[in-house]
């Protein structure tokens, strides 16, 4: 364990506190309107990034954008479009998500993850 100081101590409750207020939000649009999917569980590690570690290059607001959506779009290609088993289906997503995310300078590492949930759901166009 790392020596707590003030300063870590800050960042921590930060990152904690706005983690949960930004999960409750999604959760509560998810749940409690008819406005759709606002929730996976990629997100969960997207806030790791986002508050505990602002500074990092994967969790500058373009990589989280474009990461997940490219990522997510890529699943649902597969599910749509290539009828293969689905374990060479998420074999190949994740793998191609990744290459176009370091392709097109978008890397976020939580955003890899999106491609086997939109799969195993069997996801349309509409989880975008």
């Amino acid at each position: 364990m790392k020596k707590i100081t003030k300063t870590i101590l800050t960042q921590a409750l930060f990152a904690g506190f706005f983690s949960s207020v930004t999960i409750g939000i999604l959760t509560l649009l998810t749940y409690k309107t008819t406005l759709g999917l606002f929730l996976t569980a990629s997100f969960g590690s997207s806030m790791v990034l986002l508050f505990g570690y602002p500074e990092s290059p994967f969790a500058q607001p373009k990589n989280v954008f474009f990461g997940h959506l490219i990522t997510a779009l890529v699943g649902i290609l597969f599910v749509n479009f290539i009828p293969l088993p689905i374990y060479i289906n998420i074999a190949l997503a994740v793998g191609i998500g990744i290459f176009l995310m370091i392709i097109f300078d978008i890397t976020h590492p939580p955003a890899g993850g999106n491609p086997i949930i939109v799969i195993i759901a069997s996801t349309s166009y509409e989880y975008l």
